[in-house]
């Protein structure tokens, strides 16, 4: 942990010390637009978010009792030091050094008081932050990354937040000080730095799936989240039979639970994952066609092609050529 940075992050602020002085409820006027009633729970964008800008930060407001409400942006909440409690959703969540927690337009949140020594940092972004942060993601359709910020930037996810317990991740950590520093200093750079640190957090995340906890209403999001783990590690010789029986499911049922959850059968979730991985074999490597086919799971060469068209539009060679052509 940085002592310069923790000394800033701890910073008893002007909303802090009234406060401390007595002051039992928050501002509004620092969290909703001006003129909206008393009654009223959404944290608005153009009052937390300055000017122009997709993505912002604040040290989140210590010694008060933040009541129920809701945000038509993306935040995401990382705990710098001590711990805090959300409760969200109606569940509750608490925040322990080095967690992240991500939670999107739907989420009702609640927090408890914090101390002197409880630091979190708010993250405040917009949607249109992630279009940017995707393009530095790479160009093909990971599925485990695009389950993820469905679940932080789409309204009809079943998922309101994503809470990773990744305190002992030490690249994690890493990247978060950094992006911190990036809010906190103002670089000229500052965006491209900023889309770059999030799209780098984002792919670390992406491989430590097993320490993210889900809105609890989600026995289904968890059910696709370990299937899209087991396709994206296993898409050489992955089955819905195989996965079925890991999970002590009928066939039946599960697939009738993929395709609610994602629009798509476990084929073609399997087929889209194997087209995406002999692309980048395609583009990365110099191997034979055949090759690559065999590597993501096609002993039949003829079919492979007729499958690598349809998604891609071309022939493989024809698509290894024109990448080859971009380098």
């Amino acid at each position: 942990m940085d002592k310069l940075l923790l000394d800033k992050l701890s910073v008893i602020t002007e909303e802090e010390q009234a406060h401390l002085d007595g002051r039992t409820t928050i501002e509004r006027s620092y969290y909703y637009r001006p003129g909206a009633h008393s009654g009223a729970d959404e944290i608005d964008a153009s009052v937390v978010l300055e000017g122009g800008k997709l993505i912002d930060m604040r040290p989140h407001t210590r010694f008060v009792h933040f009541p129920r409400h809701t945000h038509n942006y993306v935040e995401f909440v990382y705990m710098y030091r001590g711990s805090t409690t959300h409760i969200i959703d109606d569940t509750r969540i608490e925040l322990k050094t080095g967690d992240l927690l991500f939670m999107n337009q739907h989420a009702a949140q609640e927090i408890l008081p914090a101390g002197r020594d409880d630091i979190a940092v708010n993250f405040m972004i917009l949607p249109e932050f992630f279009d940017e942060v995707l393009k530095k993601t790479g160009s093909g359709s990971d599925l485990l990354r695009d389950f993820l910020i469905s679940c932080l930037t789409d309204r009809d996810a079943g998922s309101h937040y994503l809470y990773f317990h990744v305190s002992e991740i030490l690249p994690v950590q890493n990247l978060m000080e950094n992006l911190i520093w990036i809010m906190l200093e103002k670089p000229l750079n500052r965006r491209t730095l900023s889309t770059e640190t999030v799209a780098l957090l984002f792919l670390t995340l992406m491989d430590y799936t097993d320490h993210v906890r889900e809105s609890g209403s989600s026995y289904e999001q968890n059910l696709m989240l370990r299937l899209l783990t087991y396709i994206d590690t296993r898409y050489r010789d992955a089955s819905l039979q195989e996965f079925a029986g890991s999970e002590r499911m009928d066939l039946y049922t599960l697939s009738r639970l993929i395709k609610r959850n994602s629009g798509r059968t476990f084929k073609e979730l399997l087929i889209e994952k194997r087209m995406d991985q002999a692309a980048y074999l395609l583009s990365q490597t110099t191997i034979a066609v055949t090759d690559a086919a065999a590597l993501v799971g096609y002993e039949n060469t003829s079919f492979f092609h007729r499958l690598f068209r349809k998604r891609y539009g071309m022939r493989p060679r024809e698509f290894r050529c024109q990448m080859s052509g971009r380098g």
